[in-house]
């Protein structure tokens, strides 16, 4: 049988329900559901073209009658479902997503078998932090290995005297393990976390090599190196595609107006946002003015 969305059965037989004459019916076609898979519609043409119509879902634990008649509809149904339920060939697919990306390809694979068909070389199973210093992260988007596992790596470091830029993963939360070095790791959780004197709680500890913190989804967080050499670390993420938001670069993309009664109303004008904006650095790492006098280094 060639199974379409749409497809109709020259038999005649009688529903049970329906003995009344003019009920005897000729023609049974049954139509999938366009938004989902499972759902179908069975529609009933009457001597009398009367058509009766009747939705069944089918669900692995659903009972139906026992009336022959309506096993044979439900075993036709079944046997739909399963044949349009299989797999297409990994080749036919590939053929008609061959201006997707790796990663986009991988998502829209059925089974993790032609993840790894879409993934012959050994060499895709390594993510090599040397070659990509500029963006240390290991994601779905640079490594398409990682599509499916829901999870992100990062190796980096942190130069004498700075500072990461204070953020936030809206979809992750972060694992955070210092492996050289001394770094202070602050982090502000959400909103109604309080301390004893009820003011927002801030977690602040001193990261040595071999500790780790942790960074909910959606907290505030920042590290500082506060000595005169490199501190290194590692990241794990709770999605393959966690992404960053920039707190005080983002809050600043508001129009004045909107930052302006932000901070109380009137009491900063627009020159005064404008410079504050202005601040606000580029680079990933802020340096931090008095470790670079204790340490003798220059700002770059």
């Amino acid at each position: 049988m060639t199974t379409t969305n749409k497809m109709t059965l020259a038999t005649t037989f009688e529903y049970p329900k329906y003995k009344s004459p003019g009920y005897l019916l000729d023609c049974l076609e049954l139509q999938r559901t366009p938004t989902s898979s499972s759902i179908f519609t069975i529609y009933f043409f009457t001597k009398h073209k009367q058509p009766l119509h009747f939705i069944v879902q089918l669900t692995p634990t659903m009972h139906f009658p026992t009336t022959k008649y309506f096993n044979t509809i439900i075993l036709l149904l079944a046997l739909s479902l399963q044949a349009e339920a299989l797999p297409q060939p990994l080749t036919t697919r590939s053929n008609s997503n061959s201006d997707l990306t790796l990663t986009a390809q991988l998502r829209l694979a059925d089974t993790a078998i032609e993840r790894y068909q879409l993934l012959p070389n050994d060499s895709d199973f390594i993510f090599d932090f040397t070659t990509n210093k500029d963006l240390p992260v290991a994601t779905s988007q640079n490594w398409p290995v990682l599509v499916n596992v829901g999870a992100a790596f990062s190796i980096s470091q942190l130069p004498a005297c700075s500072m990461t830029f204070l953020h936030l993963h809206p979809r992750a939360t972060e694992l955070f393990a210092v492996t050289s070095g001394h770094l202070i790791s602050s982090m502000i959780p959400e909103a109604g976390v309080l301390n004893a004197n009820n003011t927002q709680r801030v977690i602040q500890n001193d990261l040595y090599p071999g500790q780790v913190t942790i960074y909910p989804a959606g907290s505030f967080h920042t590290q500082v190196n506060p000595d005169c050499e490199p501190a290194n670390f590692t990241a794990t993420f709770t999605s393959d595609e966690f992404a960053v938001g920039l707190v005080a670069e983002q809050l600043f993309s508001f129009s004045d107006g909107v930052i302006a009664r932000t901070f109380g109303g009137g009491n900063l004008s627009e020159s005064e946002i404008e410079r504050l904006r202005g601040m606000i650095p580029e680079d990933m790492a802020i340096k931090v003015e008095e470790c670079l006098g204790k340490c003798g280094l220059e700002r770059k």
